[in-house]
């Protein structure tokens, strides 16, 4: 490990936090994964040569607890830990999906990134906030999702501006479509539902979103991709996407 930069990656029990981890270790890293779900990281730890900690960022004493675990200076975080609740028309609000989105999306990413900055700037460093294209536009029924996505925009841009001059970068990478466990959990495990959000067109994967992020994270130390904007050729806004026409 003492020889590897060393990367920590939130939501890594699946999806986008996986398959970066995944790609980090290939790319030379040392990764330290974090998620709720114990029994991923550890077996996917296990298979990078990595370690795993429990994290659930919507816990400030968790968070605590596992940045307390990652040493003293790192080089890369991928802030991944987030989510959708539900898809109902702002009259339908649930408080408590909202709060949850809020608390995962937003205040986790601030913990998350407020506990692990001082060791980021022990040297050269870099954080990843894997937004969404719902923070850059919005659309019907998604007033929630929209409003923590551009609230994690908003976060990542301040944080560019106060960091400017130390040897941080920020990169804000935002996909649109992507298949993975995102519409199941926004769905509450219906998966029929979820697998229709994709029909007839060609999605992102999650190996798709990890490659950018390795890309941005290994670039020559004076060049910082601010924003990465990503969908698929068949998506042209977030609702708005040609399906059955094969791309």
């Amino acid at each position: 490990m003492s020889e590897k930069k060393i990367a920590v990656v939130t939501g890594a029990s699946s999806g986008i936090g996986a398959a970066t981890a995944r790609q980090l270790a290939t790319a030379g890293f040392y990764v330290i994964l974090g998620a709720r779900r114990e029994d991923r990281i550890n077996a996917l730890a296990e298979e990078l040569g990595g370690a795993a900690h429990v994290l659930d960022v919507a816990d400030t004493a968790s968070v605590e607890a596992f940045c307390a675990t990652v040493p003293d200076a790192i080089h890369v975080l991928v802030n991944n830990a987030g989510g959708a609740i539900g898809l109902e028309p702002l009259v339908q609000a649930r408080d408590e999906d909202w709060l949850q989105m809020y608390q995962t999306n937003v205040l986790g990413l601030m913990r998350v990134t407020r506990a692990l900055l001082p060791k980021l700037q022990n040297g050269k460093g870099h954080i990843v906030n894997i937004t969404s294209v719902a923070g850059r536009e919005t659309y019907p029924n998604g007033a929630g999702y929209c409003a923590v996505k551009h609230a994690a925009r908003a976060v990542t841009e301040t944080l560019r501006l106060e960091l400017n001059g130390t040897p941080v970068r920020i990169t804000d990478v935002a996909p649109g479509m992507v298949e993975t466990e995102f519409s199941e959990v926004r769905f509450f495990g219906d998966k029929e539902r979820a697998a229709k959000v994709y029909d007839g067109l060609t999605p992102l994967t999650a190996d798709d979103v990890a490659d950018v992020v390795v890309f941005a994270v290994t670039r020559p130390w004076h060049v910082n991709l601010d924003e990465i904007v990503m969908k698929p050729v068949a998506q042209a806004r977030a609702t708005i996407a040609a399906r059955g026409v094969g791309l």
